[in-house]
């Protein structure tokens, strides 16, 4: 991503929220537009796969305090003129012959960057030395590029999620080149250090009372060179291949929440540390169970006769069933509780919530029966009505 792609993406705008919003706020519009554009919901939709990616990489901005801490920074830096090509102020001294790549200046995989991050673009780009004498800023050793960050998609059932599962999915990548592992190098010799940079990968330069650092033209700013590049990656260290993997699900993932699989997204540039992955996670609604939170919710049909007289009933768990007692008198939407039966989480594992509901007899059916038995009500003076609506 060029320079200024990067400056004039508004991730806020991305995801429909101020600059000034909470980090709740980012997160529950992430997910509510993660739900609305996830490719699972839109099949075919192109338009709808585009917006997904944009929204997942601006929330891996600003939905991050510290990225997005930086990002601002940057931004304003940028508008206000800070960074003016990052050449000196004023206009003078060098100008940028090639669009450098930001993953190259901030050593990371992705907008914010990861090894290295603003922290070294601010720290390098302005060491100021003393008043008259001239900068010496002391420059540091520039970090590989790592690897970009990768977002995939997972969809589970009701009870894969609830219980947990290990899941493999497989992923087309930015992979370590598996010749040269990664090196960049042709099997049999290695990468040399650059005789320019002396591996830090940056070059100071002064202009009165200010030193810079610039990534180094000989090396592209990755502190080596290499003489005798792999044939299979180019002297990348990256090729791009298929691999399956493990994705372990945790008990009680929620739908639309994001896991993160440090280093197994794309690699990095010459053996550099990998990005990470990200799989969003859709949870199928099941026939028979719904969930609040840990607690594991289920509607049991019962009789009215076993609302009266009480009964013993089996109900439905996640690991099996077990026999919950309605108590006699009990009514229709009334609540059981069955402790510890629910969702196991790191938290605490919830329990199971049964809520009677009486089922009615279809139209028609033992019409004699059902005519005795109010005839037989209405004898023992019971009325359904009374006290509803001031009768009497």
């Amino acid at each position: 991503m060029s320079q200024r792609e990067w400056v004039e993406k508004d991730y806020y705008a991305e995801l429909g929220v101020s600059k000034t919003a909470t980090q709740d706020e980012i997160r529950k519009a992430y997910r509510k537009l993660a739900r609305e554009n996830h490719p699972d919901s839109n099949p075919g939709n192109t338009a709808a796969e585009e917006k997904f990616k944009r929204i997942s990489e601006a929330n891996d901005v600003i939905g991050d305090p510290a990225k997005r801490k930086e990002y601002d920074e940057f931004r304003a830096q940028v508008s206000s003129g800070g960074f003016g090509g990052f050449g000196p102020p004023g206009g003078g001294g060098y100008t940028t012959t090639s669009d450098f790549d930001l993953g190259d200046l901030f050593g990371g995989g992705g907008p914010a960057g990861g090894a290295g991050g603003f922290s070294d673009l601010f720290g390098g780009l302005f060491n100021q030395g003393r008043a008259g004498g001239g900068g010496t800023g002391r420059s540091r050793a520039q970090r590989p590029r790592g690897g970009q960050d990768v977002e995939t998609a997972l969809t589970l059932s009701f009870r894969e999620a609830a219980l947990g599962e290990t899941v493999q999915i497989k992923l087309s990548s930015a992979s370590p080149c598996l010749t040269c592992h990664g090196s960049g190098a042709k099997p049999g010799t290695s990468p040399k250090v650059c005789g320019t940079c002396h591996g830090a990968g940056v070059t100071q330069r002064t202009q009165g009372a200010f030193g810079f650092a610039e990534p180094c033209t000989d090396c592209g700013g990755t502190g080596s060179k290499i003489d005798d590049p792999c044939t299979d990656c180019g002297g990348s260290g990256v090729t791009d291949r298929t691999r399956t993997i493990n994705v372990k699900v945790p008990a009680g993932v929620s739908d639309g929440q994001r896991i993160r699989l440090s280093g197994q997204g794309e690699a990095g540039f010459r053996g550099a540390p990998s990005g990470d992955l990200y799989v969003t996670v859709t949870v199928q609604k099941d026939a028979v169970f719904q969930r609040d939170g840990a607690d594991l919710l289920v509607d049991l049909p019962v009789s009215y006769p076993e609302l009266v007289q009480g009964a013993q009933v089996s109900v439905p768990t996640l690991t099996g069933r077990v026999t919950v007692k309605v108590p006699a008198g009990s009514r229709d939407g009334q609540i059981l509780r069955v402790r510890g039966r629910g969702i196991a989480r790191k938290s605490g594992t919830g329990d199971l919530k049964v809520t009677l509901r009486v089922a009615t007899p279809p139209a028609g059916m033992a019409e004699a029966e059902l005519a005795a038995y109010d005839e037989a009500l209405r004898a023992a003076g019971f009325d359904p009505r009374s006290g509803w609506a001031g009768s009497a």
